[in-house]
């Protein structure tokens, strides 16, 4: 199979929800198109895994009123520390938009504040016609959020057609990337 380009997807997940929807969904998806695919819980980043690569998938769940997944709460002071110049990310994330309404997926926005500070290209928002909630961090705008909004609580039926359709966003900037680079070169 050709290889279509270089993801790596970084993760946390405590109640395995997070680490289902990526390993059911999400990579079978990308691996599917030819994307390498390279897949790690929080715990197991090094420094590395963020210098050696340019374009990242960072999942984070939102657990209770507003806070970060257990693992990604305690990489969250190192995570502030990273340089993110030249690096694109796209997120997602898992929240239950009516149980905790005011703080639907804010572990998006969380990542997201210190992705912009430390300067990522953040790609891939997507739209919040469809969920009903009260706040969240994770708002890019009125209409978006920063990255995919998953709620496996209540819409896990929509789960598999919000991934396939973001997925494909993923993908076209992805090849966006690939193709500026050869024209580079």
């Amino acid at each position: 199979m050709n290889q279509r380009g270089m993801i790596q997807l970084y993760y946390g997940s405590d109640t395995q929800n997070t680490h289902r929807v990526v390993q059911e969904t999400i990579l079978p998806l990308l691996r599917r198109e030819g994307v390498a695919v390279h897949d790690k819980l929080i715990p197991e980043l090094c420094d590395n895994d963020w210098r050696e690569h340019d374009f990242f998938v960072l999942g984070v769940p939102t657990w209770y009123y507003g806070e970060l997944q257990s693992d990604w709460e305690a990489y969250f002071d190192h995570f502030k520390t990273i340089d993110f110049k030249g690096k694109t990310v796209a997120l997602f994330g898992l929240g239950d938009q009516w149980g905790y309404d005011e703080w639907f997926i804010d572990g998006v926005g969380i990542l997201a504040e210190v992705l912009i500070a430390n300067g990522a290209e953040l790609v891939c928002p997507w739209p919040t016609k469809g969920y009903d909630f009260q706040k969240s961090r994770a708002l890019k705008n009125e209409g978006e959020f920063y990255g995919l909004a998953l709620d496996e609580d209540n819409q896990y039926d929509l789960t598999q057609s919000r991934c396939e359709a973001w997925v494909k966003l993923v993908l076209a900037e992805l090849d966006t990337r690939l193709t500026s680079i050869a024209l580079a070169v």
